[in-house]
C-alpha cells in the first residue's frame, strides 16, 4: 500500500515538479535544493 502511494507520487512529481538535474546543485536556491530532496525522497521510497 505505501509503496503504490510513493510510486503515484513519483509520477506526479514528474509531471508538476521541474527537473533539476541539469543545474549545479551547489547553486540551487533553498526552495530548489527542498524540491531535489523532495524528489530523492520519494523515488527512494517508490523503489
Amino acid at each position: 500500500m505505501e509503496r503504490a502511494f510513493f510510486r503515484l507520487l513519483a509520477r506526479l512529481n514528474r509531471l508538476l515538479l521541474p527537473k533539476l538535474w541539469d543545474k549545479d546543485l551547489t547553486r540551487l536556491t533553498k526552495l530548489q535544493k527542498a524540491i531535489v530532496a523532495w524528489r530523492y525522497f520519494v523515488t527512494r521510497k517508490a523503489l
